[in-house]
């Protein structure tokens, strides 16, 4: 089975593509294996899973593998580093909730509030944008 990693999505898309919405929710349709926004499509047939065959013909890879190795189909591997990594950042925004927490309880003055929020906005940093995703190589 690839290894997995977790790595942080480009921010912008490589084709400009209407997105197809989750239906009943605001969250656009994404491939299964790269994540990428899904194009629009008609309204006839099964809804896209992937954006191309290379996608699926990974996904179908990773379901065999995982299948023969006797492992659930959700599993991911990481290596110990990244893990470490995302969880050093995981606990530094935990810790910027703290202090913001403890400053509400202190009447603070709208400069140390706006300096607070900011340093939890900086500590969040770019979790917002992580995947796993495939490593290379």
């Amino acid at each position: 089975m690839g290894q997995q990693q977790v790595s942080e999505a480009t921010a912008t898309e490589t084709r400009h593509v209407r997105p197809v919405r989750v239906r009943g929710s605001e969250e656009p349709r994404r491939c299964g294996w790269c994540r990428r926004v899904l194009p629009e499509q008609g309204s006839v047939g099964r809804p896209r899973l992937y954006c191309g065959q290379a996608c699926r013909q990974r996904a179908y890879e990773q379901r065999s593998a995982t299948a023969k190795a006797g492992l659930p189909d959700d599993v991911v591997l990481v290596s110990r580093g990244e893990l470490d990594g995302l969880q050093d950042r995981l606990y530094q925004l935990r810790c910027a909730l703290e202090d913001v927490q403890t400053l509400l309880t202190e009447r603070p003055t709208k400069a140390e509030l706006e300096r607070s929020l900011s340093d939890l906005l900086r500590s969040t940093g770019r979790l917002d944008r992580l995947w796993v995703s495939e490593r290379a190589g």
